[in-house]
């Protein structure tokens, strides 16, 4: 598909763009400031956020990015790139390595491709529903897993040190603290993690990317009321989310009861 090749390449150069961006800055040196919902914003995610947009939009294309004002006129475009320039923004800040560029595309609300860039790791994960999914320009999928014992389930480093994560104590998985969702997603869809899933609301930004990468790389995203996944809404919120490789989305589903 012709169109779907032209969009790899763009997602390609977006994240590329991004990198050179981020290569001014210094993670765990930066300054920053607080935005509302004591969500952090720093200079990088703001230039970032320009060579993105300068990248990625055509005529006729929609966009959504956490560091944009809202324009409503996306709901009337079939095509939307919903972004997240720093995924992770509190860990960049603090100089963990566990933050993204995060680029979706999503065709009349399905999230049909992506790209994830981890530039304190060295990978990059581009991919579509049509082509599947590199990590550095390699082929990568979920990882065949068909129970949840013994596996490691990536869990949002803030649910767990509100507690959120207290009740799986007793679970048949073993449970990690990570920060950013863009790019626990990223590991799900390059085989490098089991799963991952948070049960509180997520922006689409946040998840647009990820969703499109795993469902490429042979794996499941569904919402935790088992509603379907829907994006470009005029609220762009999704109440938590779920993913992992195919053969580990029922046995998900019988433990948390849905």
């Amino acid at each position: 598909m012709a169109q779907r090749a032209e969009d790899l390449k763009r997602i390609a150069a977006a994240l590329h763009s991004a990198c050179s961006v981020l290569d001014r800055f210094t993670p765990g040196e930066i300054a920053h400031r607080v935005k509302s919902g004591d969500d952090p914003v720093t200079e990088a995610d703001l230039q970032v956020n320009e060579a993105l947009a300068a990248c990625l939009p055509r005529d006729g294309d929609g966009w959504l990015s956490e560091e944009t004002v809202d324009d409503p006129k996306r709901l009337e475009c079939e095509r939307v790139w919903i972004v997240d320039p720093i995924d992770g923004t509190r860990e960049f800040v603090q100089g963990i390595p566990e933050w993204c560029v995060s680029i979706g595309l999503v065709e009349s609300g399905v999230p049909v491709a992506g790209g994830i860039c981890s530039p304190a790791t060295g990978r990059t994960l581009i991919g579509s529903l049509e082509d599947g999914v590199t990590l550095n320009g390699e082929p990568c999928r979920t990882r065949p897993l068909q129970d949840l014992a013994g596996t490691e389930i990536l869990a949002s480093r803030s649910e767990v040190k509100r507690g959120e994560w207290e009740r799986f104590g007793s679970a048949p998985f073993a449970v990690r603290p990570m920060g950013s969702v863009a790019y626990k997603m990223c590991l799900v869809a390059a085989g490098l993690a089991d799963a991952t899933w948070t049960l509180v609301p997520k922006h689409e930004w946040d998840v647009a990317a990820g969703t499109a990468l795993v469902r490429a790389a042979g794996g499941r995203v569904w919402r935790p009321d088992g509603e379907e996944l829907v994006f470009n809404r005029e609220r762009p919120k999704l109440p938590g989310l779920l993913a992992a490789p195919a053969g580990l989305e029922a046995p998900i589903r019988a433990f948390l009861g849905g």
